[in-house]
Order: C-alpha cells, then sequence, then structure tokens
C-alpha cells in the first residue's frame, strides 16, 4: 500500500469512525462495539515498511553489498582514529578542481 493510499484510507476510517462517536450518543451500546471494531480495524491496517537504503534518493549504489560493506569500514576506521574528514573545499583543492 502506497503513502497515499494509506493516508486517505486513514482519512475515510477517521471519519468514519468520527461519526459513529456521534451517533453512539444516539443509539445503543452495540455502537460502542462496532467503533472499537473499527478502530481495530484500521490499526491492522496500516503497515509500515523500511527501505534499508540509507539513501534519500533511493541511490542503487547502496544497493551493493561491497560498497556497502566499503561505507562500514570507513565508519569503522574513523570511530578508532584511523581516517581523517575533508572539507569539500578540500577535496576540491586536493583534486585541483
Amino acid at each position: 500500500m502506497s503513502d497515499e493510499e494509506c493516508k486517505e484510507l486513514t482519512k475515510s476510517c477517521d471519519s468514519a469512525i468520527y461519526k459513529m462517536k456521534k451517533l453512539k450518543m444516539r443509539f445503543s451500546p452495540t455502537l460502542n462495539a462496532s467503533i472499537k471494531q473499527l478502530s481495530m480495524a484500521k490499526a491492522n491496517s496500516v503497515s509500515v515498511e523500511v527501505d534499508e537504503n540509507p539513501s534519500p534518493s533511493g541511490d542503487k549504489w547502496f544497493e551493493s553489498p561491497e560498497n556497502l560493506e566499503s561505507v562500514r569500514q570507513g565508519i569503522q576506521e574513523m570511530s578508532e582514529g584511523q581516517g581523517e574528514a575533508y572539507t569539500m573545499d578540500e577535496i576540491k583543492r586536493r583534486l585541483g578542481v
């Protein structure tokens, strides 16, 4: 289910729940059970997907296990004080760009 479909479903369910709560005051206690059932259906219909790709744009480079291992190794080296960090200006200067 896409985010847009999920939002639309949530909006529809919220609207239905609101209307049922208003009607609850006028009708029998069985309506309360219906509201609870609808609320549970809404909660059970929500799905969350986790994309393990750390790139906000979904860059395919990060899908390669070798590339991810290189990133992990670089992070470990930096945390152990074995690496150096450069600003973009330093990188450009070193590359002569």
